[in-house]
């Protein structure tokens, strides 16, 4: 177990640890879940997402070294936690258009979990003068965001309709639907 965190330079280490963690983790969760998306640009963002994570990972190698610290951290628990959800999700859901819609939000509560990791580990950076830190955890923050708005335009725009379209071939009624009867 490692030593409770003394200083802010530590509290930024062991973010930095945990950010390293859960992208290690969504490097080897990511290329299962393309395989079970049906929507040809749902896989196309979670493929440019899993290439972000691996640069990423390279850039905190970087980072560690020049801070003259160890990489090896326990799991991310969170992380793990939400890919664990995910997995059910991909058990539980038969209908493609259902697992997609699924799928999306899912990725999307990891895509959250990891701008608030970024956007706290740039703060701390910028605090403590620690400048790559703060480049590396500013620029996987503004790919973050863009990612996340991506998926909500994809999900609104495509994942979602379809679903609702699905739903109706298949006989099931939308809530206005439901409301009128």
């Amino acid at each position: 177990m490692a030593a409770a965190p003394k200083t802010a330079q530590d509290i930024l280490v062991k973010e930095l640890k945990e950010i390293y963690s859960a992208e290690r983790q969504l490097s080897r969760a990511v290329p299962k879940l393309v395989k079970k998306i049906g929507s040809e640009p749902l896989r196309a963002k979670l493929d440019e997402r899993r290439e972000q994570g691996a640069r990423l990972v390279e850039e905190l190698d970087n980072v560690f070294e020049e801070m003259d610290v160890t990489r090896a951290r326990p799991k991310n628990v969170a992380v793990e936690g939400l890919i664990e959800d995910i997995n059910l999700h991909v058990e539980e859901i038969q209908e493609p258009t259902l697992l997609d819609s699924e799928l999306l939000a899912a990725v999307q509560k990891v895509e959250h979990y990891c701008i608030a990791a970024w956007g706290t580990s740039a703060s701390l950076g910028r605090l403590l003068g620690e400048q790559q830190t703060v480049q590396v955890m500013e620029r996987a923050l503004e790919e973050g965001k863009r990612f996340d708005q991506d998926l909500t335009d994809l999900a609104e725009k495509e994942i979602n309709p379809a679903m609702l379209a699905s739903g109706e071939r298949q006989g099931t009624r939308s809530g206005r639907e439901r409301q009128q009867v």
